[in-house]
């Protein structure tokens, strides 16, 4: 087996930062898992460069990093899909009321809107 090589890495490092939340500006600290996502590929490849770690476990860990991109890139869609197909899963019964009765047509009554006033 070949050992991975530094560019694959970089891809799995990058991807793996896409997946995860954006950080509203750049020059604010590193978040505890982007930092520990950079030392673990920053040891992965440098002990990669001096063949210390054995073949099969660097296969292993980039197989697993493979494995989480693949995942987050899944609950990324899954999560997007939740949403699109339940618009009114996040808004409040009133609100879900009004919408259902104007979906199929309707108004609510006045004297519904004075009650809730």
């Amino acid at each position: 087996m070949a050992t991975t090589s530094a560019p694959r890495l970089r891809s799995l490092y990058r991807s793996l930062l896409r997946e995860l939340p954006p950080r509203p500006i750049l020059r604010s600290p590193r978040s505890s898992l982007h930092t520990r996502l950079r030392d673990s590929f920053s040891s992965s490849s440098s002990s990669s460069s001096k063949a210390t770690t054995t073949i099969p476990a660097a296969a292993i860990e980039t197989a697993r990093a493979e494995q989480l991109v693949q995942y987050l890139r899944s609950q990324r869609s899954y999560v997007a899909l939740v949403e699109r197909y339940n618009p009114g899963m996040n808004m409040e019964d009133e609100e879900r009321i009004r919408l259902t009765a104007r979906r199929v047509g309707m108004d609510l009554p006045q004297e519904y809107l004075a009650k809730k006033d």
